[in-house]
């Protein structure tokens, strides 16, 4: 069987008719919603990404954890945080990402948060640098029951690779890959899913063959390449990748740097998914990466308060309204597909 095929069929092995009613009510609303062109939400969130840990060990120059550049403090997730944040939404939610910015692997009660979600009948992912997956991380990550792991993996030779992520070993990389593929062997375990992540960028955009040949070699199960976001890319950057299929900007006739989504005044994630950092503060989604846009605090208010609330209540209005009037809207590609 496909090995794609396997993990739809494993993520909708954690459906259940309350689950499949909620998703029917956001869905539905969400419809409502882009057709009227006016704010009807109903229903708790599908999926939600929460944040292991800010720190990175790594210096990425498009990410603020490796930029170093949070206004916002960095540290670790609480697991009694963690635990009742599961508590309240286990019953709707699907999709559980332990990931928003840093490095996973760096909190040390990680893998003990994925099997706390996993008994929980939650499909979980993480994505991850893959520099933490030595032998006994790997087996703890298969006896987990996590879901997906995604490993980042921006070039298939160390010069390359380290071009982007700064202060990287690939070899530690392809090692810690191995050895999940291993235990996965070991435990006869058909998770997690592993899909090498290619994150396409000028220096590496010619690599995009080999990354292929790389990820059917060591036996992943997937290789998924990624467009990369541009901070500053009006004037272009260094980054774009010379091929326009790989990148999210499209050069204007006046020489600028464009996205090539159309900002439509429309978002699902708006009604379906959020983002909570790791002290706890609810933020609209993946691009709000310095939690801007705080909806609330899950140390002062239940999630569904907030999900509930008047600040959501107030961004999504805002959203159907005209996209135009978020910042962080203006660099996101949600809507559009850029590339096969």
């Amino acid at each position: 069987m496909n090995r794609n095929i396997k993990d739809i069929i494993n993520l909708t092995g954690h459906l259940s008719a309350g689950k499949i009613s909620n998703a029917a009510s956001l869905t539905s609303s969400y419809i409502r919603s882009r057709i009227g062109k006016k704010n009807h939400h109903s229903g708790m969130p599908l999926a939600i990404s929460i944040e292991p840990t800010t720190s990175c060990n790594l210096r990425c120059p498009e990410c603020p954890s490796g930029l170093r550049s949070f206004t916002r403090p960095t540290g670790m997730l609480d697991p009694e945080m963690f635990k009742k944040v599961i508590t309240q939404l286990e019953d709707e939610l699907v999709y559980l990402i332990f990931y928003f910015q840093g490095e996973p692997y760096l909190n040390p009660a990680f893998l003990d948060l994925v099997n706390y979600a996993s008994s929980r009948k939650i499909y979980t992912a993480t994505s991850t640098n893959a520099h933490y997956l030595n032998d006994e991380n790997a087996r703890k990550t298969v006896e987990s029951g996590l879901d997906r792991l995604i490993i980042s993996i921006d070039g298939i030779d160390q010069e390359t690779y380290s071009s982007y992520r700064i202060g990287g070993n690939l070899e530690k990389v392809i090692e810690g890959t191995k050895n999940v593929i291993y235990w996965k062997k070991k435990l006869k375990s058909s998770t997690p899913h592993i899909i090498f992540q290619f994150l396409v960028v000028k220096p590496n955009e010619h690599q995009v063959p080999e990354i292929k040949k790389l990820g059917q070699t060591l036996g992943v199960d997937e290789v998924a390449l990624k467009t990369a976001q541009i901070y500053d890319h009006v004037n272009g950057h260094d980054l774009i990748p010379e091929d326009p299929a790989y990148s999210r900007y499209r050069k204007g006739s006046d020489g600028k740097y464009h996205i090539k989504n159309q900002l439509s005044n429309h978002c699902w994630k708006m009604w379906h998914s959020c983002v909570i950092t790791w002290d706890g503060k609810v933020v609209p989604c993946c691009f709000d990466k310095d939690a801007e846009y705080v909806m609330g605090d899950l140390k002062e208010n239940s999630f569904k308060e907030i999900w509930t609330g008047n600040e959501y209540r107030k961004f999504r209005d805002s959203l159907i309204r005209s996209r135009q009037e978020i910042e962080m809207c203006k660099n996101c590609i949600e809507g559009t597909k850029v590339w096969a």
